[in-house]
């Protein structure tokens, strides 16, 4: 079992950055693929980002293509997410979350453990 805690969320103008963090607990970290998700107001979730149990495999949503970046170091059993020239309609909680896989698998969906989210607000 893994527990998730994300951070690094914030208000943040238009065309600004913010790096979130998904700190994650156990001793087995690098059995998992981890996925960033998000939920705007009055909208479902929707996958933002996935990376690799060893991070040599990521995967992103088209929205986000080219302006996010996945990351992970599995000795500090943490991932990140890097956020460039952010938009408004990136507004929205971000959620970390866990899954054991296979090796090189990128799931986009049906993941076991996730964090209580961090709030992005990007004002225009």
């Amino acid at each position: 079992q893994v527990q998730l805690v994300e951070s690094g969320g914030g208000l943040v103008q238009a065309g600004g950055s913010l790096r979130l963090s998904c700190a994650a607990s156990g001793r087995t970290f690098n059995s998992y693929a981890v996925g960033w998700f998000r939920r705007a107001p009055g909208k479902e979730r929707e996958f933002v980002a996935v990376i690799s149990r060893r991070g040599s495999s990521t995967s992103y949503a088209d929205s986000v293509k080219g302006r996010f970046t996945i990351s992970r170091v599995n000795a500090k059993n943490t991932v990140y997410l890097q956020m460039n020239n952010l938009k408004p309609e990136d507004t929205a909680v971000y959620y970390c979350a866990a899954k054991i896989v296979a090796l090189y698998s990128l799931p986009t969906r049906d993941y076991d453990y996730w964090g209580q989210g961090t709030q992005v607000t990007v004002s225009s």
